[in-house]
């Protein structure tokens, strides 16, 4: 017997009979909907779906309705940084009187602040203020998540986060990826040289013994990391069984792009500042041009230049990189809204972008990111709406009605 059954559903959204690659191109531009339609959920996985005319008896434990509404995958949210100690507001305050990132983190504020707030936490109260930030995102739509370190920027805070991290994954029913990213910042007390040999010689080995992280990551910009200690310390992770994925091109043309692809990342983070340079090194790589569009958007930054990369034949994520300083929110749909007002992408392009091409720099596409047989019964149902377009199109809107993680309603 069925776990769930949703009948007389207007529109099943990114129906896919298999998803073996990431989409790109004018491909993002496919969105397939499947009109008037039934989804059946069992062992917490899709197990059927298809149009109501042609529905074969179904004996489930529980049935749903959703007359006039939409059911999407869960979104894979690849860049967040949502287990931290406390907010920074007062620092947009200081934005808005004209300071800039780099400013504030001159004055200690920025990463450096989160740190020493997180530093003076005990593990269970960092779960604690953390696990409303993981149920927050679950009820705007979000079934996976990528969390990462680098708020900690010692050995014991760094391994704390990951701890935290992991936690969330096992007390919630999202599903968790953890990425290393104690090259975040350079503390106080260390040069950038003796720092990076700490996250080299010590932070990695000491990660990987307790199995803490699935990515490595490396803040590579101006004033943080260069290209050449970002492929360093990738590499030194590779060795120890953990992928990049960098943040890269964020607030100057840093050479972080170059530095993920040589490394060989899963994906760059964040391109509010790259040019053809960047796009052409990009091509023929298996590495996700993923964007930020929440970062962007508070810190007033350049958008990424998503009609070019995908202009180049090129795939493209979305990720909301939750954190208290540049983006504090993990509104997955705001993400979609921003992609399309400030991006110019399609709704389809966005989507794509938000499920399926997410889910592939997680690790995740044979599991998670589309309406597809054995995938995690992963999907939430919208409240009555026109089309798939009315999702980003009247942004701020909570349009989300019911969430269903792993065949079990949530939220």
């Amino acid at each position: 017997m069925a776990d769930l059954l949703i009948t007389h559903i207007k529109g099943l959204v990114q129906v896919r009979d298999h998803t073996r690659s990431p989409i790109a191109g004018s491909d993002m531009s496919h969105l397939p909907v499947l009109d008037d339609a039934y989804l059946v959920m069992e062992d917490g996985l899709i197990a059927d779906y298809g149009p109501m005319s042609a529905m074969p008896p179904v004996q489930a434990n529980r049935t749903m309705m959703a007359t006039g509404r939409f059911v999407f995958p869960g979104f894979v949210d690849s860049h967040t940084h949502l287990v931290f100690a406390a907010p920074r507001e007062e620092e947009f305050v200081m934005k808005l009187k004209g300071a800039t990132y780099a400013d504030i983190a001159a004055k200690g504020g920025g990463i450096l602040n989160s740190a020493k707030k997180l530093q003076a936490m005990s593990e269970e109260e960092l779960f604690v203020r953390s696990l409303p930030r993981a149920l927050e995102i679950i009820r705007s739509g979000t079934g996976a998540v990528e969390i990462k370190s680098g708020y900690g920027l010692t050995v014991k805070d760094e391994l704390k986060m990951l701890r935290v991290a992991r936690r969330l994954g096992v007390e919630t029913p999202l599903t968790v990826k953890t990425t290393f990213l104690g090259a975040h910042a350079v503390p106080p007390g260390h040069s950038r040289d003796s720092y990076v040999r700490l996250v080299i010689d010590e932070m990695l080995p000491a990660v990987a013994i307790e199995k803490l992280a699935d990515y490595v990551d490396v803040f590579c910009e101006q004033g943080f990391f260069t290209p050449e200690e970002t492929v360093e310390i990738s590499e030194a992770g590779k060795k120890l069984g953990m992928t990049p994925r960098i943040h890269a091109n964020q607030l100057h043309r840093s050479g972080g792009v170059q530095a993920g692809v040589k490394a060989g990342a899963i994906s760059v983070d964040h391109l509010e500042n790259i040019g053809d340079e960047e796009i052409e090194c990009l091509k023929g790589s298996a590495t996700m041009p993923t964007t930020l569009p929440g970062a962007a958007f508070f810190l007033n930054l350049p958008m990424p230049p998503a009609r070019a990369l995908i202009g180049a034949g090129l795939p493209v994520a979305i990720a909301s990189d939750y954190n208290p300083g540049s983006s504090p929110s993990g509104n997955m749909p705001l993400m979609l809204s921003l992609a399309c007002i400030r991006m110019k992408m399609t709704p389809e392009e966005a989507v794509n972008a938000a499920t399926l091409n997410t889910a592939y720099t997680l690790g995740l596409l044979e599991s998670h990111g589309s309406i597809t047989r054995g995938k995690h019964a992963n999907v939430f149902i919208t409240k009555p709406m026109p089309s798939v377009s009315y999702l980003p199109y009247a942004y701020g809107s909570n349009l989300i009605e019911t969430v269903i993680l792993g065949g079990k309603v949530v939220a």
